[in-house]
């Protein structure tokens, strides 16, 4: 009685922490419940529903329930993916708390992602992501092809808050784990056919069988998605934010006894989709015709040609070996590469005022070997020796003004950026969790990281669109920076009840530095300088509790980050010798900050065929020190991607059928206030608070069957992901989010 009346005071504490719109907001993480279960087709028992413990998550790199993690993290299993109509990882906007997530600009695949305010919006080979993607295990370097499709999933992982410790560099922000389906013991498989609004066309395929006596195993899955796109290049007739994308995956898998298994697997993607279409936002001052804004956000009258190509492949070989005793050892041998041609209309109208054509190239190796221990008590956790290996490259050729008047006149720009940067990285880590007493437990962990970033820049200016014979270097030179860190964690567990797990953690990260590839030497010496680490160190207090015989879930987490030698990519302006106004991306150090927040996850069921589920987040960002010129400019700048509020709202509907099958209605609205997308701050570009409103209708046959009709957005929100800001060009533009779409899918499974 006492145990109880302890976990109900905790959850009024924590609810009224934030008000009662914690209770009456937020979204999606419950059907996750019963997507942990196996696919039955009875009427699942009164707890199912809400049961989150049943799903097995490996944030801390082995196994356990999502409840018993102290770690805040959201997990979806593939059931619950395909209840929830995600894609896409950009779909998982709304979804997770405090996670923005969307493609990169006039991008279809590359990924931009923020979480708890932090990320990286600057997609070029100088810049790392600070939220790391994993794709079973293996570290993703670059953003190119990062924006995951979903298919042959078996659970999609979410940690928010600083991961440094077990998930090393460029993880300050979080983690976002993919993780796809097993290998079987037996013929299985399944078809995905969608088709829909905006000429939606998608299929999904996957098969996978064994030997008789199981030792060779293997899995294929492949998608191809195809859409007619937006919007359209009114001069050309061109498809704007079309989809175009081919994906595949092999697995095979040895396994000659119970102990021992040796996993191979090759992924690809193929990306022929055309740009996004981009609005502008004001009339061009330097267009002679003063063309005004279109009315569609994703038309164009661009003067570039269409081309937009990423295409992106790995392999990773998996040993596991499982000795007599409490060890297991895991060694991940990865090769990764990628690749991307891509034509940015800054301006989105046919004369020249800002257009750029950029090439990509990356490859990277990795080395993990893992030994984790449990000895089935008190005592478990794991130790990791790392290595990572990769470069990339690419040569962005720019023309600005390249067009009459402004050739005739002397104005017109035409420069390059070119060059590599190469990163080699070795780190050891260990994180164990010791349970002293029955409610209390101490996890420790810390990661030693030694990094070396080396840098080719080679920047021009050209006479002509000829890009052949320099006029004059911008930057010419070698750099190369090291730096070691050292990314401690501490969590001190307690088990009020079974039903209520506390926490307390102090963890940390760092998000890789090395040099401005973009750098003007000749007009501004700095920025040519190492850019140094940014680190963070984050305090966190949780909860995870259930109530009501699993009826009633709650996760909650309350958060302090303190944020140091914070990044920026800034378009900064100058003035040349001869009068002109110019610009460059520069990249910079910019201070000091620090976030606070609360999220909560939850997920209810009133009764036994209804559930509502959802999260609420709340974000405190603020600057305490951004330098600009050597002034401290803090009290005037803001955060990018952090929304004050967020959160969404599902309500599910489970409709059994005599026959052992199932629909399933789901009802879903999101919010989020005011965001400002891109760091000049632009209060054009800046998306005020909006709405989305989701539903899906699902039947389960009971048999091999499932159909399903989706709907997102509809209410058709006009909104606003991200946008570029370049003032000295007249330059205002900005990236909408998808309209209205609804489709309708047949899925057929068979074993």
């Amino acid at each position: 009685m006492k145990q109880r009346q302890l976990s109900v005071a905790i959850t009024i504490a924590l609810g009224w922490a934030v008000g009662p719109s914690v209770v009456h907001a937020a979204a999606a993480v419950a059907q996750d419940a019963p997507a942990a279960k196996a696919v039955q087709p009875a009427v699942p028992p009164r707890s199912a529903v809400t049961n989150l413990e049943t799903i097995k998550v490996t944030a801390r790199r082995y196994q356990e329930t999502l409840q018993d993690v102290p770690i805040a993290v959201t997990a979806f299993t593939a059931r619950s993916l395909y209840d929830q109509n995600v894609q896409d990882l950009s779909d998982l906007q709304g979804k997770v708390p405090n996670l923005q997530i969307y493609a990169a600009r006039g991008s279809n695949t590359t990924l931009t992602a923020y979480i708890r305010g932090i990320g990286q919006g600057d997609p070029t080979w100088g810049f790392d992501p600070a939220v790391g993607i994993y794709l079973d295990d293996v570290y993703l370097a670059r953003p190119q092809g990062a924006l995951l499709d979903v298919f042959d999933v078996e659970r999609i992982e979410v940690l928010r808050g600083p991961q440094g410790t077990l998930y090393g560099k460029n993880t300050i922000g979080g983690a976002i784990k993919y993780i796809s389906r097993p290998l079987p013991l037996k013929a299985e498989g399944s078809v995905d056919v969608t088709l829909g609004t905006h000429g939606e066309k998608d299929v999904k395929a996957s098969y996978g069988n064994a030997s008789a006596d199981g030792v060779w195993r293997m899995r294929a899955a492949a998608a191809t998605l195809h859409n007619d796109g937006y919007g359209h290049d009114l001069l050309t007739g061109s498809e704007n934010s079309n989809t175009d994308t081919n994906a595949a995956r092999v697995t095979v898998g040895f396994f000659p006894n119970a102990r021992f298994n040796v996993q191979f697997e090759v992924d690809g993607l193929s990306d022929h989709s055309n740009p996004r279409g981009a609005q502008r936002l004001i009339v061009n001052k330097f267009d002679p015709a003063r063309t005004p804004p279109l009315a569609n956000p994703f038309d164009t009258q661009s003067g570039m040609p269409p081309v937009n190509l990423t295409n992106m492949h790995g392999a990773a070989l998996t040993l596991h070996y499982t000795p007599e005793g409490n060890w297991e050892y895991k060694s991940i041998t990865a090769y990764r590469g990628s690749g991307t041609n891509t034509n940015i209309d800054f301006d989105t109208l046919p004369q020249s005022v800002a257009d750029v054509n950029a090439t990509y190239h990356d490859h990277q190796f990795s080395q993990e070997f893992q030994a984790l221990y449990d000895n089935g008590d008190k005592l478990h956790g794991v130790m990791g020796l790392y290595y990572f290996d990769g470069a990339a490259s690419g040569r962005i050729k720019n023309v600005f003004l390249g067009f009459p008047p402004y050739t005739a006149l002397g104005y017109a720009t035409y420069a390059s950026t070119g060059g590599s940067m190469d990163t080699r990285s070795v780190a050891a880590y260990a994180d164990y969790s010791y349970q002293f007493d029955p409610r209390w437990s101490l996890d420790l962990g810390a990661r030693l990281t030694h990094e070396t970033k080396t840098a080719l820049i080679q920047n021009y200016a050209y006479p002509d669109p000829g890009f052949a014979t320099p006029s004059a270097t911008l930057a010419d030179f070698r750099g190369s920076t090291s730096s070691n860190n050292l990314s401690p964690k501490v969590t001190l567990g307690y088990k009020a009840s079974d039903q209520v797990n506390l926490y307390a953690t102090v963890s940390t990260g760092y998000h890789s530095g090395g040099y401005n590839i973009r750098a003007n030497c000749a007009l501004i010496p700095q920025s040519c300088q190492p850019i140094k680490d940014e680190k963070v160190v984050a305090y966190e207090l949780g909860s995870k509790m259930s109530f009501f015989d699993g009826k009633l879930m709650m996760n909650t987490a309350l958060f302090h980050t303190i944020y140091s030698d914070i990044q920026l990519s800034v378009f900064t302006s100058y003035t040349q010798p001869n009068g002109q106004q110019g610009f460059f991306g520069n990249f910079t150090n910019a201070g000091k900050g620090h976030v606070d927040g609360f999220e909560e996850e939850f997920a209810w069921q009133p009764a036994a065929t209804w559930t509502l589920s959802g999260n609420v987040a709340y974000l405190h960002t603020k600057y305490t020190q951004f330098l600009n010129g050597g002034v401290n400019v803090a009290s005037s700048q803001k955060f990018t991607n952090a929304p004050k509020w967020s959160g969404g709202l599902t309500l599910w509907k489970h409709f059994p059928l005599a026959d052992g099958g199932e629909v399933v209605a789901r009802l879903n609205a999101s919010y989020q206030t005011k965001v400002y997308p891109e760091t000049t701050l632009s209060e054009l570009i800046a998306q005020p608070g909006y709405g989305l409103v989701n539903a899906g209708l699902i039947w389960r046959t009971g048999g091999p069957w499932t159909f399903s009709l989706q709907g997102s957005n509809l209410t058709n929100k006009v909104y606003r992901t991200t946008g570029y800001n370049i003032g000295v060009l007249g330059i205002i533009t900005g990236f909408d989010g998808p309209p209205r779409m609804v489709t309708a899918s047949a899925l057929y499974r068979f074993q």
